[in-house]
């Protein structure tokens, strides 16, 4: 039997956030991680010989600067390269580049169209007006409605005076922002049916939801508020994949004196009356601590880990509820070389970027349709890149990695998922691709497909859902996962949760884990050894 300080379950990259910040305040601190590799969603595997894929999460942009500098990321070996724009393909043969470069962009939305081009420009002052507001809040817990304390008071007012900064009219804007669909949104500033499903996209990956669903335009906020390098809004492809970020805090951390454990599964959370005492592991394995922190999600966390006779019977309830539904399914792609796209000129810099088939906000809805009634979309939506352009070292000399996004993939297709189904949705999303590039399936060397079952089995996100909970409005801020339990505190004492399911959210932010690790320090009565929001210019 061993003893600890801390006992983290989950060596996703919250967990190990939440574990290095532990660490540095000089606390004894044990990942428990039931693969025999740590990161979770941010995972870098060899799954064909001399390739390395990101076999769940793919691109980097929502982690913390804060974080990364706190924990000195750089130094154990994370870089993020900016991706250079993106392209949604159309198919009467032509496209949509979005560029970097201001002037570029706007000659190329006025291609589709004029009135577009100007519209453009109010869009994307706007979303960051927005990004900038929320990101304030992001390093921060989140105040509960229902307290009096001094602290909760505090935060309200802080709440309050960023609000209040913002005029009349602009509040008003920001609360229809929170609950309006992304297509009624984008349709206030731009007509093109290409344009609107290239900015649609961002609203609806790894939710439940569609383009025309009440909430989805609050979900292009969230992926647009991270950064690399400063540039808010862009997004970046991490050297060897995603399982960098693992490798760099897990780097951070044991260089602390942290300790890791894999294929060490917990079972259960170890209670003595109304106290967590530890962990007991599949093995039968029983380690003592004193603080435990759950990585894993909302639903797990309450239904798997803990005696549902010990828990309140509303949270239990509020578990079960807890809206949680996959949608999203994975394509890896090895390649003999790198794919020509018809619609391109050669050597085109858009695909350098993410690359998109859905040119119409029909075809999303369509695909959403299919979902809705439990099969795949012969016409899904993808989120598709090439990092190899970026970092050669993921596969071998002129050969390519192609990660593909798929978005609206049923948890539970009639019948439930076999190979065959897994075949045939495989083959669906290489179809698709193959339709806008002549190559594409000779360059072929192996395809590994991943539904939300495979990524609820191997990554521990209940029904693949990439966010660990839908980020709709009932589910942010403090009713994020639950009222009441918005403040990283389990329903016992010593019982933390660290996971996306908490505030402000999923996305490879590490913010979860760093606010968690904030709120124990405080109970301990020790130094806080997290960062404060860096704030925006």
């Amino acid at each position: 039997m061993s003893n600890f300080d801390v006992v983290v379950i989950g060596a996703g990259h919250n967990g190990l956030t939440n574990a290095a910040f532990l660490a540095k305040a000089g606390l004894k601190v044990l990942v428990l991680e039931k693969n025999h590799y740590i990161g979770g969603a941010t995972a870098s595997l060899e799954l064909h010989k001399n390739w390395k894929y990101s076999n769940c999460s793919y691109v980097c942009s929502l982690f913390r600067p804060e974080i990364y500098q706190s924990l000195d990321l750089g130094r154990h070996g994370l870089e993020v390269v900016p991706l250079q724009g993106s392209v949604t393909f159309k198919q009467n043969g032509d496209y949509l580049g979005s560029y970097h470069q201001p002037d570029l962009w706007r000659r190329e939305v006025a291609r589709h169209s004029k009135k577009d081009a100007d519209a453009a420009v109010r869009f994307d002052a706007d979303l960051m007006k927005w990004c900038r507001l929320i990101r304030g809040f992001l390093l921060r817990t989140p105040p509960d409605p229902a307290s009096f304390r001094p602290r909760d008071a505090f935060e309200f007012a802080f709440l309050l005076k960023k609000f209040y900064s913002l005029s009349e009219s602009q509040l008003y804007e920001f609360i229809r922002f929170f609950t309006m669909s992304i297509a009624d949104y984008l349709e206030q500033y731009f007509e093109s049916d290409v344009i609107l499903a290239h900015f649609s996209g961002g609203s609806i990956i790894g939710t439940g939801l569609g383009v025309y669903s009440p909430g989805t335009a609050y979900v292009l906020l969230h992926h647009a508020m991270g950064d690399v390098d400063g540039n808010v809004g862009s997004w970046g492809f991490a050297r060897g994949g995603m399982g960098s970020v693992a490798a760099a805090l897990s780097s951070s951390f044991q260089s602390l004196g942290g300790e890791i454990r894999t294929n060490s599964e917990v079972n259960q959370i170890v209670v003595d009356g109304k106290t967590a005492k530890g962990v007991q592991l599949v093995s039968g394995e029983i380690i003592r601590a004193n603080a435990v922190v759950s990585n894993l999600d909302a639903k797990r966390t309450f239904l798997k880990l803990i005696d549902e006779k010990k828990l309140p019977s509303e949270l239990s309830e509020k578990a079960r509820n807890f809206k949680i539904r996959g949608s999203s399914g994975k394509v890896n792609i090895a390649l003999d070389g790198m794919p020509i796209f018809s619609a391109l000129p050669k050597k085109s810099p858009l695909t350098l970027g993410h690359m998109h088939f859905s040119d119409t906000l029909e075809r999303l809805e369509r695909a959403y349709d299919d979902w809705k009634d439990d099969r795949w979309s012969a016409d899904p939506y993808v989120d598709m890149v090439i990092p190899t352009q970026y970092d050669p070292t993921m596969a071998p000399p002129g050969k390519h990695m192609m990660s593909v996004f798929v978005q609206y993939c049923p948890v539970s297709p009639e019948g439930g998922w076999d190979e065959k189904k897994k075949k045939e949705f495989g083959n669906t999303v290489i179809d698709q691709i193959a339709d806008y590039s002549p190559n594409f399936k000779d360059l072929i060397l192996h395809a590994e497909i991943r539904t939300p079952h495979e990524i609820e089995k191997e990554v521990g996100l209940t029904e693949g859902n990439i966010f660990q909970g839908e980020l709709t409005l009932d589910q942010l801020m403090f009713n994020r996962p639950f009222p009441g339990y918005a403040q990283y505190r389990g329903p016992f004492k010593k019982m933390y949760m660290c996971s996306s399911s908490n505030h402000p959210g999923g996305g490879v932010m590490g913010a979860p884990g760093a606010n968690a690790a904030r709120e124990i320090l405080r109970d301990l009565k020790l130094q806080n050894t997290t960062p404060e929001d860096f704030g925006d210019d």
